[in-house]
């Protein structure tokens, strides 16, 4: 039996093979060329910060959060009106200097960017703003906090730090409640950041009753103080506040202590670095410095320890937020299905985005709305922050921490609630209908 079994089964194969012999060969396929690399389309994003000169580390650190996030979303993949997409970062270097910034805003102009994340200085960014507006291509700084910025006018103009006119009355309000100063001396940098901080933080020393002793002057490439700080430290200040960049900023206060001078020293974001006791050496110890917006440490798990993997450092100061700034130009476009700036500059205006650095969403001006304000000290080498303020109201780190985990955690779990909602309904609904079709099965066959 097994054998008759064997041999028509051996009959069979080889008729099979017989007629596979007789007929058409048949040519292998070729494989068609992919079509996904044929549609897939570029975006180019611009990043513009200065990447030479004194402040050179702050610049890379901005392009560094720009290109993190620019990589992420490219290692995730976007697709955009059925198309995929390939971002691509075209970094520009604008050396901190208004005239060199209007010459790569427009060189960012010609190379066709759907948008760009920049600049880092107030001074760079106010005049390069007035080429994107007239070219109607939305930029977003990471840094620049001049007012100004906003108060142009322009639609496409946007910010995700707070502005100098929260900035200063918080660094000004922190130094007249914790230092207690009688007489306070003012220097800036001659900058739009620098002079525009300075007059903020003026404001609101004066209000307090304190005393400001006549402004002084330097420039962003001042190095050698101490002619000014020989005419100021006759007049004995209690506390000194400078408007510039930590480039400047350190060496002012090493060369006041070298002269004797006492003063608790307090800047703005600028020099609000781990660089300045670099440059200041042991007189950086105990200054006070301010951030519009949260400290690097309180940026998102998954922001510090993408940019730790990526470059093996950790971020120095606004890193999260032109990381956030990236994002939020991919994410408008995602939500337009366009990367045309007519198209998805509407979605950015009305954007509701959780990124690095907390909740963003822009007021009518393009301002970040409830921006936090966060103060800090140099402590043994290290600049730590010790309060950050929100709403008005003074937190230490650790109360805004806790407030921005429980914020989370009520999310999560209205966003389960949901779910459960959502499925206790689709249970619901499936069972009536289950019902509902046991009754017309009972109508139709009468039982």
């Amino acid at each position: 039996m097994h054998q008759v079994a064997l041999k028509g089964l051996t009959l069979s194969v080889i008729a099979a093979v017989a007629l596979i012999g007789c007929g058409k060969k048949e040519e292998p396929k070729k494989e068609a060329a992919a079509p996904a690399a044929a549609q897939e389309a570029v975006i180019k994003i611009g990043h513009v910060g200065p990447l030479t000169g004194g402040i050179a580390h702050l610049g890379k650190d901005n392009e560094n959060g720009a290109k993190l996030a620019i990589d992420e979303a490219n290692a995730a993949g976007v697709t955009i009106d059925g198309k995929k997409v390939k971002f691509e970062m075209v970094a520009e270097d604008d050396q901190a200097d208004p005239k060199v910034g209007t010459t790569v805003a427009q060189k960012l102009v010609d190379a066709k960017v759907a948008g760009v994340v920049g600049h880092l200085n107030s001074g760079t960014t106010i005049p390069a703003s007035a080429i994107y507006n007239q070219a109607g291509i939305p930029m977003i700084s990471g840094s620049a906090t001049n007012p100004k910025l906003t108060e142009q006018g322009f639609q496409v103009a946007f910010r995700v730090v707070g502005r100098d006119d929260q900035q200063g009355p918080a660094v000004a309000n922190y130094l007249a409640a914790n230092v207690k100063p009688k007489v306070v001396a003012v220097i800036d940098d001659a900058t739009a950041y620098g002079e525009g901080l300075a007059n903020e933080v003026e404001k609101a020393l004066k209000a307090s009753g304190v005393t400001v002793l006549p402004r002084e002057k330097g420039t962003d490439k001042t190095t050698d103080w101490k002619a000014v700080l020989t005419k100021i430290k006759g007049k004995k200040p209690d506390a000194v506040f400078y408007g510039g960049m930590d480039a400047t900023g350190g060496p002012l206060l090493k060369q006041a202590r070298e002269l004797g001078i006492k003063a608790v020293f307090s800047y703005g974001d600028g020099a609000c670095t781990d660089k300045m006791k670099e440059l200041a050496g042991d007189a950086a110890e105990g200054l006070i410095c301010s951030q519009a917006g949260i400290p690097v440490q309180a940026a998102s798990k998954k922001f510090l320890d993408g940019y730790k993997a990526k470059f093996t450092i950790d971020p120095i100061l606004y890193a999260p937020f032109t990381y956030d700034a990236a994002n939020l130009l991919i994410e408008a476009m995602k939500k337009a299905n366009s990367a045309d700036p007519a198209k998805y500059l509407p979605e950015l205006k009305k954007i509701s985005f959780t990124g690095a650095s907390g909740k963003i969403e822009f007021d009518e001006k393009g301002d970040r709305k409830d921006a936090e304000m966060t103060i800090f000290t140099m402590k043994a080498g290290k600049i730590e922050p010790i309060a950050i303020i929100k709403g008005g109201k003074s937190n230490t780190v650790d109360e805004y921490m806790k407030s921005m985990a429980d914020a989370a955690g009520a999310v999560a779990g209205a966003a389960a609630d949901a779910v459960k909602g959502a499925a206790g309904a689709a249970t619901d609904a499936a069972k009536a209908a289950g019902d509902a079709v046991k009754d017309a099965a009972k109508a139709a066959t009468g039982k």
